[in-house]
Parts: structure tokens; C-alpha cells; sequence
């Protein structure tokens, strides 16, 4: 990729875009800007990815722009989003500017694959979780720079975590974040020495009223660091991923209703490699008939992959309901029974099918 990059190999066209940490925005591998220096690059398989690294589309080679010719509307609702990328933009808000909500969705999704919603959801995302990869030397720079007014950096960070690194001593509680990478994509995880409060896929629906709340419940700030508890966490899904494990022994501290938190203690009690159905959890909580209310407690677990909401499925067998999207569902229960034994042998069998 990196010498496809330099070469501006129109080849790779379509196959990754190019970040580029020092100016913040991303590229095509074609783009005609001078090229950074290799130590400041990161590869990126789509847009979403990028957007949630914090990186903005490049203005020269556009490459967000299916085509030539981007839609008027499109265009609108783009800029809109740059003019203040860490606000909302309400369906009110939409029609207050002569412009149908569901026309706009349909649209943008056709145009960028994505919908409008999601679009500015990784903007603000990516502002405020690009402090969590950085770091705070890095983003103090930035602000030197002007990075923080050109941008609004800054405002996202305080919008979802509370404060900037810089004004953490002030801050009272804290809780430490850090994002873990995976094949599955990159994952942000908080914690404190309570223990792990939120692991979940940084493109996860909900994922940034789930940070609001907690810290306006428990009163506290969020910033970006290190602790045992997430070092612990990062190496414990690294071997999950490999096929080394696939239990957890982490500190959890889910916050829910007493419902929510007994489905969840369910949850880990579903074996790796099996699956259960709504009904059959709804009917083992002493709910039977209320699957929606167990569907709705699972959909409010942020704690990924270690409280197993994706062993949850329909009763014909059918993917339903999970927040870090179906194919993600899928890919995860296909890992877990290909790494899992048969019941009654002792033989493991690695991903690649491989005995171990």
C-alpha cells in the first residue's frame, strides 16, 4: 500500500485510503498533494474507518465523492456537517431547511454508502476519539497549531468525555480510555479502578449517548490514558481474536436496570460456541414471552464480545439485533465455534481448521 501511495498506482483506487496524521485529513492513494512522510500515515479500508480516526476528507482528490459529479443535496448536507462538525443535525433541522429527512437519508446512503446520521456520528466520534489515540502531547501540539479552532477538536472532546488532558486535575473522578485494534475493527475502552465500564466497536450505534450518560451518572470525566484494567482488557481480546481464549477474567462494571444487569449475568453464562434463543433467555430470566425486553437489554450491553449478546439469535436460528452490526454477529459466532471443541473431545480447532 505504501508504494502504491507514492506511486499514485491508480490501481489501488477503490482497495484503502491514506490518513494523514499531520494534517488530519484522508486521501485516495492517488491524491496529487505532496506526500507525507511515511511515519505519518495510516491505511484505512473505507471511509467510515477513517472518519472515526478523526481524519476529514481530502478537498483536492475527494475521496468520499463516488463520482464526478456529487448530488447538490449531498453536497449540502456535507458541507453542513463541516461548517460545525461536532454538532447535530436534526430531521427538524432538515425540514426548517426545505430538505425532506428521508430523501436526504436515501440519497446520502446511495452516494457514500453510508446514511447522513451515521456521517455526522463519525465525525463527532472521530474528533474526540482522535485524543484517545494521540495522546495528550500530540493534541496539545495540535491546538498550538490551530488545529482547535479550524476544527472544533476541542469542543468534541468536551462534549463526550468532559475535559481536555489539560484540565483533568481539576476534573475530580476519572476514568481512562484507550482504543484496542481488532480484525474486526477498532474498539474504545473505558476504565478505572472499578474495572472495565465500556468495550465496544467505535462505529457502535449508541456508543456516544452510552459515554454521555455514564459520565453524567457516575459524575465523572473521561480522558485518554492507561490502566491495568485496560491493559489487561487489550491483551485478553488479543488472544480472544487468536483463538487463545474465549472466556474473560475482567473487573466488569456494567451499568443498567436490575433487568438489564440479570440479562447480562445471563449472557455469560452462555457457552462459547452454542447459541440461545430470545425465548429460551426471556423463559431462563423467569420472563417467558418477553423476548423484545430481552432483545432491548441486550441491545443496551456495551460491554462487546466479553458480555456475548451475539450468542443471542431468533428462534429459527435467523441473525437479529446486534448493535456492532449482523456481519460482525456473524463473524464472532463463526470464530467461536470453529475455535471451541466438540463437546466430548479435548481436540481445539483453530479458525484456519487447523487442530491445536
Amino acid at each position: 500500500m505504501m508504494r502504491a501511495f507514492y506511486a499514485r498506482d491508480a490501481a489501488a483506487e477503490g482497495i484503502f485510503l491514506v490518513g494523514v496524521r499531520t494534517t488530519g485529513i484522508f486521501c485516495r492513494p492517488t491524491c496529487g498533494a505532496r506526500k507525507p512522510k511515511p511515519e505519518n500515515i495510516e491505511f484505512y479500508v473505507d471511509a467510515s474507518a477513517a472518519l472515526h480516526d478523526g481524519f476529514r476528507p481530502c478537498k483536492l482528490c475527494k475521496p468520499l465523492n463516488a463520482t464526478p459529479n456529487i448530488p447538490s443535496l449531498v453536497e449540502q448536507l456535507r458541507d453542513a456537517v463541516e461548517a460545525d462538525p461536532t454538532g447535530r443535525i436534526t430531521d427538524k433541522e432538515l425540514s426548517d431547511r426545505g430538505i425532506d429527512p428521508s430523501t436526504a437519508r436515501r440519497q446520502f446512503q446511495r452516494y457514500y454508502g453510508m446514511t447522513f446520521q451515521a456521517y455526522t456520528r463519525a465525525r463527532r466520534m472521530g474528533l474526540a476519539l482522535r485524543e484517545v489515540g494521540d495522546g495528550g502531547t500530540v493534541t496539545e501540539a495540535q491546538f498550538a497549531q490551530g488545529f482547535e479552532s479550524a476544527s472544533g477538536f476541542r469542543e468534541a472532546v468536551k462534549r463526550l468525555f468532559g475535559a481536555a488532558p489539560r484540565d483533568a486535575a481539576k476534573a475530580g473522578r476519572l476514568l481512562y480510555a484507550e482504543r484496542i485494534n481488532t480484525p474486526l475493527g477498532r474498539m474504545l475502552a473505558v476504565a478505572d479502578d472499578a474495572g472495565l465500564h465500556i468495550l465496544d466497536f467505535v462505529d457502535r450505534r449508541g456508543l456516544e449517548r452510552k459515554l454521555i450518560t455514564l459520565r453524567q451518572r457516575l459524575k465523572v470525566t473521561v480522558i485518554p490514558g492507561t490502566h491495568p484494567v485496560l491493559t489487561a482488557a487489550a491483551s485478553q481480546i488479543s488472544e480472544y481474536f487468536a483463538g487463545r481464549r474465549v472466556t474473560f477474567d475482567l473487573p466488569l462494571v456494567p451499568l443498567g436496570t436490575e433487568f438489564e444487569n440479570a440479562a447480562w449475568r445471563h449472557l455469560r453464562s452462555i457457552p462459547p460456541g452454542t447459541t440461545q434463543s430470545y425465548s429460551d433467555m426471556a423463559a431462563a430470566l423467569g420472563r417467558p414471552g418477553a423476548s423484545r425486553a430481552v432483545g432491548r437489554a441486550n441491545g443496551m450491553n456495551f460491554l462487546s464480545i466479553i458480555i456475548p449478546c451475539h450468542r443471542v439469535i431468533a428462534a429459527n436460528g435467523d441473525l437479529t439485533g446486534y448493535g456492532g452490526g449482523l456481519w460482525r454477529k456473524q463473524w464472532l459466532l463463526n470464530h467461536e465455534s470453529a475455535v471451541v471443541p466438540p463437546t466430548g473431545t479435548s481436540e481445539r480447532i483453530s479458525p484456519k481448521g487447523t487442530k491445536r
